[in-house]
């Protein structure tokens, strides 16, 4: 089972944090991973890449997270992360953690993050 599960979503005022794990069954450094990402759906809007982290360590981040949003990862725990600071409204969504693997996507179910004014 590849698919990975994503949790840490919560309620959280606006200008609050949190961080969301992405936990993998396989490590996260396998040479068949080429990168495990945050994706975020709102309510009636199409889902969104939010950051990407490739096997080799480089990233991708959406201009609305940039210095906000941080992507990482913990070979250990097989487990990526996303640290969210400074959380806006607009920020509330349905997180969603992708593992590519051989060029295959795998979905995770997604974790909701509401923002509060």
């Amino acid at each position: 089972q590849v698919q990975p599960v994503e949790s840490g979503g919560g309620l959280v005022q606006a200008g609050g944090s949190l961080r969301l794990s992405c936990a993998a069954s396989i490590s996260i450094f396998s040479g068949s991973i080429n990168n495990m990402g945050w994706y975020r759906q709102a309510p009636g809007k199409q889902r969104e890449l939010v950051a990407v982290l490739t096997r080799g360590g480089s990233t991708t981040y959406a201009d609305f997270v940039k210095g906000r949003f941080t992507i990482s990862r913990d070979a250990a725990k097989n487990t990526v992360y996303l640290q969210m600071n400074g959380l806006k409204p607009e920020d509330t969504a349905v997180y969603y953690c992708k593992l590519v693997r051989f060029d295959m996507d795998y979905w995770g179910k997604g974790t909701l993050v509401t923002v509060s004014s």
